[in-house]
């Protein structure tokens, strides 16, 4: 199996540093928040992941035999919004989306534009669902 190497690796710089270089000051509050929320659902420590920031990680080796590390969970800030990351994605979590407030979804990507309409604590559901799947298929140690 080869073992690809990710364009998204972890590195060693500062989660505090990046989200006070937000230049929006809403959407660096929101960073916050989610950043507290994402520590009390893993209880881990961030690490940054070029521009995003993750929680945990785990290894993955796909039917082709590509193989790689990820973050386990994890969240960006964009000038477009927020992107919430699941792995393994979000096509089985209908009835846990429908109570969350207004998003758009990617493969394994959730976006929204702020969190004024989101409900956190079913946001904070989804984040434990996600991590749950992701364990049934990958070793997390979350």
């Amino acid at each position: 199996m080869s073992k690809a190497k990710n364009k998204t690796q972890p590195t060693n710089a500062s989660v505090p540093a990046y989200i006070n270089s937000i230049e929006s000051i809403a959407l660096r509050k929101e960073a916050k928040i989610l950043l507290k929320l994402f520590k009390d659902v893993t209880n881990t420590s961030p690490v940054m992941w070029g521009t995003m920031i993750g929680f945990g990680n785990y290894h993955y080796v796909y039917d082709s035999g590509r193989e790689g590390d990820l973050f386990a969970t994890g969240f960006a800030i964009r000038k477009s919004g927020i992107v919430i990351y699941i792995m393994p994605g979000y096509q089985d979590y209908s009835k846990i989306l429908s109570d969350l407030g207004p998003h758009k979804l990617g493969k394994a990507c959730l976006y929204l534009k702020n969190l004024k309409d989101i409900n956190l604590s079913v946001l904070q559901k989804l984040i434990k669902a996600g991590l749950r799947d992701l364990k049934k298929k990958y070793p997390t140690p979350l």
